[in-house]
């Protein structure tokens, strides 16, 4: 098997190691790929920080082109990274598929954000001192972007640090997740067919302990990492003046108020709560529901998780498939045991096969149970009774988590309070906390993270404001 080389000042490399990646249905090889050395790591840092000032000065039309190609070759080459996605991931074809179909967006949103992006005036005649003078307001890249990227979308989390570092004129470092490392290597690919000066990016395979000297390094200003809180928190207290974006996990709760449409609620919680196996951050993991419409919801939402298909990702009608791995699997496993230990009673699934739990559904659980409490991340859902919307919307808040929540409701008195009330980064009001679209703005509070995703967002995140004043003009 030909060994994946990774990307180093925008061209092809080897180190002296490799290591293998697998595939975590059935364990099978799918492709080795080439580990940096010490030496080439610093290599890139160098190339990254030399060229930082020529990126910020690119013209907007070479930034946004080589974003608007990599979308297009995204598109190209669709159905193969689909197919290399489900590969090194797990993820079913289906889910695959419209990951790759919203990276193509992604870098696409990007190229369109990259021309808009402009500075902008404000007059300061409005006191007679300040008479004649006129304010021109920019945004400057930071610097170089250490982007430090998570298994579960190991093409599209990838895209929204790396377009969005482009579009701003900031060299970009991809340090990928172990355990996929592919997509992004694919990636640096595409981004080496551009126009964009060496140096401008890399993709670095290297292992996670090798990432805190990245972490340190003061030509690498910009840290945006995606993961566990854990993980995040201890990066920002390593680095506490550097300018560290943080999109870490979450414990979303979808609520079902009275006046919802349960049929449509229990479908989309059912499929939400276990796409992707259930590891994504804003998987459906605390149901609330309101008390005269429980038992019906219930009702509706069993038989819905039941009837999800579960197994081979390469399958076209497989829904659900394996864990990123057989140790998390058996992690979920344990958590869902410990739980019915307690006292939790078991609607649904509850069993484990190999990397592959059964979609779950719990009842009962103790307010302490670690899947009620901390990220499951996976495919495993609570049930909890709320006594009015007043209850609902006090339990969503009773997490340290604050990622995104949803309300099923018809009443827009409910969904404005709720946007008042519920201590999160984002409100989806009639669909699951699930639902995000590439161009909003995407982050949470408490430990779900600081900053924001999304590209205008995250343009901003990596840039700030530069004011130039002009003096003695006539306005």
């Amino acid at each position: 098997m030909d060994v994946r080389t990774f990307w180093l000042a925008g061209r092809a490399a080897t180190g002296d190691t490799e290591l293998t990646v697998t595939n975590p249905h059935d364990g099978r090889e799918v492709a080795r790929h080439s580990v940096p050395t010490d030496a080439q790591v610093e290599e890139a840092v160098a190339a990254a920080h030399a060229v930082a000032k020529e990126a910020a000065a690119l013209p907007v039309h070479v930034r946004a082109e080589a974003l608007a190609h990599v979308s297009r070759r995204i598109a190209e080459r669709a159905e193969e990274i689909a197919q290399l996605i489900t590969a090194e991931n797990g993820k079913p074809i289906v889910w695959a598929r419209g990951e790759v179909g919203r990276a193509v967006a992604t870098f696409r949103f990007a190229a369109e954000e990259t021309r808009r992006w402009s500075g902008g005036v404000q007059r300061l005649d409005t006191e007679p001192a300040a008479a004649g003078r006129l304010a021109y307001v920019s945004r400057v890249p930071h610097g170089p972007v250490l982007a430090i990227t998570p298994f579960n979308f190991p093409l599209n989390l990838v895209a929204h640090k790396v377009a969005p570092a482009i579009a701003v004129g900031a060299p970009v470092i991809v340090k990928p997740a172990p355990a996929t490392p592919l997509s992004s290597l694919l990636l640096g690919e595409i981004l080496a067919e551009t126009d964009l000066p060496a140096g401008m990016f890399s993709v670095l395979p290297i292992e996670n302990e090798r990432a805190s000297a990245l972490v340190q390094d003061p030509r690498l200003p910009v840290v945006s990492f995606t993961g566990s809180a854990p993980v995040g928190y201890a990066i920002a207290d390593q680095v506490p003046r550097k300018h560290v974006t943080l999109e870490l996990g979450g414990n979303a709760a979808a609520v079902v108020l009275a006046d919802a449409d349960l049929d449509w609620a229990a479908q989309r919680i059912a499929l939400y709560s276990n796409y992707q196996a259930g590891q994504s951050c804003i998987a459906v993991q605390r149901v609330i529901v309101e008390r005269p419409v429980y038992d019906a919801f219930v009702e509706r939402l069993v038989p819905a998780v039941a009837a999800l298909v579960t197994g081979d990702p390469a399958d076209e009608k497989t829904q659900v498939g394996p864990l990123v791995s057989e140790a998390a699997a058996a992690r979920v496993e344990q958590w869902v045991q410990e739980a019915v230990s307690a006292g939790a009673k078991v609607l649904a699934g509850g069993t484990r096969e190999g990397a592959t739990v059964a979609p779950t559904v719990l009842a009962d659980v103790p307010h302490d149970a670690k899947v009620a409490c901390e990220e499951v991340f996976g495919p495993v859902m609570i049930l909890q009774p709320a006594a009015s919307i007043d209850e609902a919307y006090a339990m969503v808040n009773d997490s340290k988590y604050g990622l995104q929540a949803g309300v099923f409701t018809r009443s827009l008195d409910a969904a404005f309070r709720a946007n008042r009330e519920l201590e999160v980064g984002g409100v989806i009001v009639g669909d699951v906390p699930s639902y995000r679209a590439d161009q909003m703005p995407y982050g949470g509070v408490k430990d779900s993270g600081v900053g924001r995703e999304g590209l205008h967002s995250a343009m901003e995140d990596y840039t700030y404001e530069k004011v130039m004043v002009l003096t003695g003009l006539s306005l």
